[in-house]
């Protein structure tokens, strides 16, 4: 068992190693049951909806819950050391039409971020996750980022922020070169994987309330504010 005092460049102290017993016994006495249903990693881009001249590349470790629905744990690498800067949601259309129009404005759509070579499973073969690709472009997600690492923040800072997915449209393209980095680091060819994908149904129907900035130009930003306290108390 290695015992040696982890190293770490994020805040805080290093590991003691008494810290580190009591971490090594955890993983051997208790289960991990929600983490081990993860199996995918995902890589794409988002785009924060209160200011979309930022961008940022995401890691998804993903949990599918069922058919229509999975949850994905958001992370700034996919080195040991990452970041956990967010959860997103994703939802079929079938189940997303079931959802009040006013919810629906928080939800983003996924067809073009697929189909466009943005969405990848990094390391797998475009032939092995083709039926998955084909079920995500279906599919709409809810993003909270509460990790704004892009402006340097050290820790979780201020209340969650609503991320919106990329698209053709002037607000939502991704910039060039944070789509040729991310393609270098694994080897990739955004262009190849826009050929690859173009068989890839198009959904019959995105509803527009879906990515609300395209139709309506506004975005959504939380506020925090003070508030009496509901209690049980006379």
């Amino acid at each position: 068992m290695d015992l040696t005092p982890a190293t770490s460049e994020k805040n805080g102290k290093p590991m003691s190693v008494g810290q580190q017993m009591l971490d090594k016994g955890a993983q051997m006495l208790q289960t991990f049951k929600p983490i081990n249903q993860m199996s995918q990693h995902a890589c794409t881009f988002a785009l924060y909806s209160h200011d979309m001249t930022r961008q940022i590349k995401t890691h998804h470790i993903v949990t599918r819950v069922n058919q229509d629905f999975l949850q994905s744990a958001v992370y700034d690498s996919d080195d040991s050391n990452a970041r956990l800067i967010g959860v997103e949601y994703m939802v079929s259309d079938t189940i997303f039409e079931t959802l009040p129009p006013e919810e629906q404005k928080l939800w983003h759509s996924h067809a073009y971020e697929v189909k466009s070579g943005l969405w990848v499973h990094p390391r797998m073969p475009e032939t092995m996750v083709m039926p998955e690709l084909k079920n995500l472009a279906k599919t709409y997600g809810k993003f909270w980022c509460t990790w704004q690492t892009d402006r340097g923040d050290k820790l979780p800072l201020g209340p969650p922020s609503l991320m919106m997915s990329p698209q053709a449209a002037t607000y939502g393209v991704v910039k060039p070169e944070m789509v040729r980095e991310r393609d270098e680091s694994y080897n990739l060819s955004r262009d190849d994987l826009m050929r690859s994908r173009i068989e890839i149904p198009e959904p019959e129907w995105i509803n527009p309330t879906a990515d609300y900035w395209r139709q309506h130009k506004k975005g959504f930003q939380l506020d925090v504010e003070r508030t009496e306290i509901k209690t049980s108390f006379p």
